[in-house]
């Protein structure tokens, strides 16, 4: 019971907070404000990510935070549920998700989404995906960091899924260096499909970036296999939980 009542009140909660921030940002577009550390275009996420964690009753924890900071980034996370989504869009540092395109037709959080920067992607459609990927690089050269689910969706288990090749061919294409981020406690949080909410943490384990300059296109698998084989092996060191070996999807 309890659950439930912590799950509809994050629920009223995306509809208040995704009203103010969202329209925060809709208002410093109007301004012309620019997009830049400290803007409200990078403040709104993390208040609005960090909202729906106090309500959820859901404490983050950071590990090597190090790995985070510095140049631009390529952040790649499983994909568990939506408190990973909070827990990203709160703690990453000016940070555009690419995210898949249904959400931008949701009223007010999809315009404020477009103008903050997020990316839109249309999975299915390979030329509009690559076009999304080319709007990425665009943000990661003016500063901004963007984080992708590799996966694709969200999952019903710890264990990795396969990974898609978009984001390391995204990295590839900026010359930007992948920080993978292995996300522990979002599935006992809420699962798919599921509308009760528990209590609890999520971790966010920041691992070693792997450069990207000088590679190619042809490079993109072994990115891949990299970043997947580095957040295997944290999942199994720290919560004794084993992946299927590395295949592409």
């Amino acid at each position: 019971m309890i659950a439930t009542i912590r799950a509809f009140l994050v629920a009223l909660n995306f509809v208040i907070s995704t009203t103010i921030f969202g329209g925060w940002v809709l208002i410093a577009a109007l301004l012309r404000v620019k997009d830049r550390p400290g803007s409200p275009y990078d403040k709104s996420p993390r208040y609005w990510g960090k909202s729906h964690l106090i309500i959820g009753g859901v404490r983050v924890v950071e590990h090597d935070v190090h790995h985070k900071t510095g140049a631009q980034h390529i952040f790649v996370a499983n994909h568990l549920g939506t408190f990973d989504v909070f827990a990203l869009a709160a703690y990453l540092p000016w940070m555009k998700f690419v995210a898949k395109a249904e959400l931008f037709r949701i009223p007010i959080l999809g315009p404020a989404m477009l103008r903050a920067g997020m990316i839109p992607i249309e999975r299915a459609n390979r030329k509009s995906a690559f076009k999304s990927y080319s709007d990425a690089t665009e943000r990661i050269h003016r500063g901004a960091s963007v984080a992708v689910y590799p996966e694709g969706t969200r999952g019903y288990a710890y264990p990795l899924r396969p990974f898609k090749k978009g984001p390391f061919v995204l990295a590839i294409q900026a010359q930007a260096p992948i920080v993978p981020i292995l996300v522990y406690g979002a599935l006992d949080r809420q699962r798919k499909g599921q509308f009760k909410v528990f209590p609890g943490e999520v971790h966010m384990h920041y691992l070693p970036a792997i450069p990207t300059t000088g590679l190619t296109y042809e490079d993109r698998d072994q990115v891949a296999r990299l970043a997947y084989e580095a957040m295997a092996a944290c999942l199994l060191k720290e919560y004794g939980i084993a992946s299927p070996p590395f295949k592409g999807a």
